[in-house]
């Protein structure tokens, strides 16, 4: 889990590996298969760049346009992407989720119980986002502070629904199982916060979510 500002006119650095499509983001009639592929590199490099700031000064130092010079891209393509930090925010967010997905269908858990599998799960996320503690603090500080909707918590209860019910989704799952996942989902932010205040050890965490996920899964 990761200078000064140019105006949005000016020609941006280009960034070590960035594409010359960079320097000229309105190319003459690309074809569909490479425009799309440019698109989903200079966004990944974009959402890159915002990780590692974010790891380095919190969501303080994801300015736009030190991320656009980062990622080596016109501030207004950065806003053609990301209308607002907070988009960035989300974007960094879920490229965490997607690696933690990735790492499920490498390595599926092995508990035998419904809330061992959920246990296993958060903890490797725990082991992932504590690798750059201050992009960790930055991000589940703002996704709590957000003014908006943000699928964050919708996203990690799917995925423990996935996990620990063998395959559930959120569309089949009852009201109360749908719930209880995001209720579980929920201990296991304010567990990881306390554990980036310096209030918890990584141990008293897993004891706790260990119990949480004991309680809340049992019928599963």
């Amino acid at each position: 889990m990761r200078i000064s500002p140019v105006g949005a006119d000016a020609p941006a650095p280009r960034s070590e590996g960035a594409s010359v499509v960079d320097s000229h983001p309105i190319s003459p009639t690309p074809a569909p298969g490479v425009r799309t592929r440019s698109q989903h590199q200079r966004r990944k490099r974009i959402v890159q760049a915002a990780a590692a700031l974010a790891s380095r000064g919190g969501v303080e130092a994801m300015q736009m346009r030190t991320v656009a010079e980062r990622a080596g891209v016109a501030l207004g393509t950065l806003y053609r992407y990301f209308p607002s930090k907070m988009d960035l925010v989300v974007a960094v967010v879920g490229e965490e989720i997607d690696t933690l997905e990735s790492s499920i269908e490498r390595r599926p858990p092995s508990a035998a119980t419904p809330a061992g599998r959920a246990v296993d799960i958060l903890m490797r996320a725990t082991r992932g986002l504590m690798r750059e503690p201050e992009l960790a603090d930055a991000l589940i500080r703002s996704l709590i502070m957000a003014e908006v909707d943000i699928p964050f918590g919708d996203r990690m209860a799917g995925l423990l629904l996935r996990v620990a019910g063998n395959g559930l989704t959120a569309e089949v799952a009852t009201e109360e199982q749908f719930a209880l996942a995001g209720s579980l989902s929920g201990v296991w932010v304010q567990e990881l916060l306390e554990m980036l205040r310096g209030r918890r050890t990584y141990e008293q965490v897993q004891r706790r979510i260990e119990i949480a996920a004991g309680r809340l899964f049992a019928d599963f």
